[in-house]
């Protein structure tokens, strides 16, 4: 028999009081609550781009800008913000880039196009290199600009599906991901392509990441696919987070983003199921968070983390603040559970180590309670949920110290 551990996380943790996650909507000052895109800029600000505009948002109120206060706006249907290392913050439309300024009466917007040297204006990522340079991926390639002149990417050295990601390794050497394409690596001379043929999970990339390894993040429709520093082979990821099946290895990634302590932080959202949520990988194994952890929605658009680790989450329905997240796993809980096979067929074991639990709660997905029983300081649990429907179910351990939660899927 095939044993999964389980480590206690964070839905776990969020309980026992070890981080908390803050929402926030327009009742607390939000512009509009389908937040489409989000950034953290220089100075810890948030940033988020809506239907209706950009705001620099501070918790309680920020500034918005709009088309009607700030003509020099191309749309309000923010799709791409970007903050960059001098304190510029660039937005990405279907009309083109626009970057905000100061001028001598005030804030305004500095707008980009076809028409000034921009390859396409269905923007579809903007990135600064080590170097200050502008990176803006579009439907059509990727346009680079130095401040002064633009050169222009396409096909046939890119895909021609265009560019809608762009990740900077270690040699600041540029990699764009393709919607149809796989990944592109680009040293200044030479492109590279990677794809499901040399072991790419799927040619739909959606997101990139390069971590301190110089490990390429590979975010695609299917999954997660990391290739190595050294650009020789890959690893999958396609349960990051669990969906009942048989969606359950389909992990439809959406964003990417990595922590001071090199955790990446993976945003998944299965559209035809309305499921999603946030799936943390810790450099062992990973865990996962969702409105069932107080997470504001399942429809996660995009991820920003400022300097003292805080997540921010942009949702369909807010934005959520993930904060006070243990450095490392040992610390979110002290006891070790055991919870085997996941996914299972029916029977399940429950190993509870050392920890004395008092009763076990089952609910389905939807908040009925399913199961229940005390138990008598029993340190290893047999149950038969074979009679239950297929789909993911919660399983919840009450103790003197709190109530500890763990996801389990019945195939």
């Amino acid at each position: 028999m095939k044993k999964v551990l389980l480590i206690i996380m964070c839905f776990i943790a969020m309980q026992l009081g070890a981080q908390t996650i803050t929402n926030y909507t327009t009742a607390d000052g939000l512009v509009d609550n389908f937040v489409e895109c989000i950034d953290i800029d220089v100075n810890d600000s948030l940033w988020i781009g809506t239907s209706v505009g950009v705001q620099m948002f501070s918790g309680s109120s920020g500034t918005v800008y709009d088309m009607v206060n700030y003509p020099g706006m191309l749309s309000d249907n923010i799709k791409v913000i970007s903050g960059t290392s001098t304190g510029d913050i660039w937005i990405g439309t279907d009309y083109g880039a626009s970057k905000l300024t100061a001028g001598f009466s005030g804030m305004f917007w500095l707008s980009y196009t076809t028409t000034d040297g921009l390859i396409s204006n269905q923007v579809k990522s903007i990135d600064e290199d080590v170097n200050g340079g502008i990176w803006i991926g579009t439907n059509q390639g990727v346009s680079y600009f130095d401040g002064n002149s633009w050169i222009s990417y396409s096909s046939p050295d890119l895909h021609w599906s265009g560019v809608n990601a762009i990740a900077f390794d270690l040699n600041g050497d540029k990699w764009f991901a393709s919607p149809l394409g796989g990944v592109t690596h680009f040293d200044g001379a030479t492109f590279t392509n990677y794809d499901t043929s040399n072991g790419l999970l799927s040619q739909n990339v959606t997101a990139l990441l390069i971590d301190n390894q110089d490990n390429k993040w590979i975010g695609t429709d299917l999954g997660m696919s990391v290739l190595n520093a050294s650009n020789s082979s890959f690893i999958d990821y396609i349960e990051m987070y669990p969906l009942p099946p048989p969606h359950d290895s389909i992990n439809p990634v959406v964003d990417i983003a990595m922590d001071s302590y090199g955790r990446i932080w993976t945003a998944i959202y299965v559209g035809y199921l309305a499921e999603g949520g946030i799936a943390m990988w810790d450099g062992n194994q990973w865990f996962d968070f969702d409105v069932s952890d107080g997470l504001i929605g399942p429809n996660v658009r995009g991820l920003a983390i400022d300097s003292q680790d805080n997540v921010w989450v942009a949702t369909s329905a807010g934005v959520s603040k993930i904060s006070s997240i243990p450095s490392t796993v040992s610390n979110i809980s002290n006891s070790v559970v055991e919870v085997y096979p996941n996914p299972t067929l029916g029977k399940v074991y429950i190993n509870t180590q050392s920890e004395n639990f008092n009763t076990i709660a089952v609910y389905n997905n939807i908040g009925s309670l399913v199961y229940s029983e005390n138990l008598k300081c029993q340190q290893k649990i047999e149950i038969d949920f074979s009679s239950l429907t297929k789909g993911l179910y919660h399983i919840n351990l009450h103790s003197d110290k709190g109530v500890e939660n763990h996801k389990l899927l019945i195939k």
